[in-house]
């Protein structure tokens, strides 16, 4: 772990079996895991947390203090889960008095250039392509898959499972398990292949693509779908989600394609 031409506060916690390169810096309220790599010229600041078994590309700062004039220097972490890849030039800002911290999940890759900013929720097996910026106090679920070059309002939710198309402007909730896509963003379909990767049998994806048939192609406002679909459609896990994200939603879901 010893790197002469690194910065290493002694305060931070590290993990021996940390690999630090050289040029990096590591202010003092910061913990590492084991088995984590950190590649040259990467800057962690006060309030980082970092799992175990991550790779940090040179260029990347975690835990910078947030990009929000309300921020008044509060005591806020940054949180990044076990098995996660940040790439190259990444920013992760730490959370402000609203939520307290950030938190980047376990098995995501948040690929070069791409920003997270404070307040933020991403899940668990997220990916994040080039150059996509996440504004303030986002929520991303678990297997979300965004590409590259996308811009998420603040306040924004996207559910687990959804494909978003490189190059989207997210400014609406995106319910579970969909593809989005088009300018202005819309529905375009069930991301069923992405499901099939997962495990997803034939049967439940039919059963999601129903559900958003009701949704989304009935001519119906969204409460009177969400109240028929609940009333003719079996109780499921997924069914539920959808039901549950839909009636939750503060920003309103995104609209269906005509």
């Amino acid at each position: 772990m010893k790197q002469p031409l690194a910065y290493i506060h002694p305060a931070a916690k590290i993990h021996p079996s940390v690999v630090i390169d050289p040029f990096v810096t590591i202010e003092g309220n910061v913990e590492i895991g084991e088995g984590t790599r950190i590649c040259s010229n990467v800057t962690i600041m006060d309030g980082a947390r970092i799992g175990k078994n991550c790779l940090i590309f040179p260029g990347a700062v975690i835990s910078g203090i947030p990009q929000d004039l309300k921020f008044q220097g509060e005591e806020t972490l940054a949180i990044i889960g076990d098995n996660t890849t940040i790439r190259e030039c990444v920013t992760v800002n730490r959370g402000t008095a609203s939520k307290g911290k950030t938190i980047v999940g376990s098995h995501c890759l948040i690929m070069a250039y791409s920003h997270v900013a404070h307040d933020c929720v991403v899940g668990d097996h997220v990916i994040v392509a080039n150059a996509s910026q996440i504004a303030g106090e986002v929520i991303v679920d678990d297997y979300a898959v965004i590409g590259g070059g996308t811009l998420i309002h603040q306040f924004c939710r996207i559910g687990a499972h959804v494909m978003v198309q490189g190059g989207a402007l997210v400014n609406k909730d995106i319910p579970p398990f969909v593809k989005a896509a088009r300018e202005p963003i819309a529905y375009t379909g069930v991301n069923s292949i992405g499901l099939r990767r997962r495990g997803f049998s034939n049967e439940t994806i039919r059963e999601i693509q129903d559900i958003y048939r009701m949704l989304y192609l009935s001519g119906m406002n969204n409460s009177d779908a969400i109240e028929r679909i609940e009333a003719e459609m079996p109780a499921t896990k997924e069914r539920d989600e959808i039901i549950l994200f839909v009636r939750n939603s503060k920003r309103g879901i995104i609209k269906g394609y005509v």
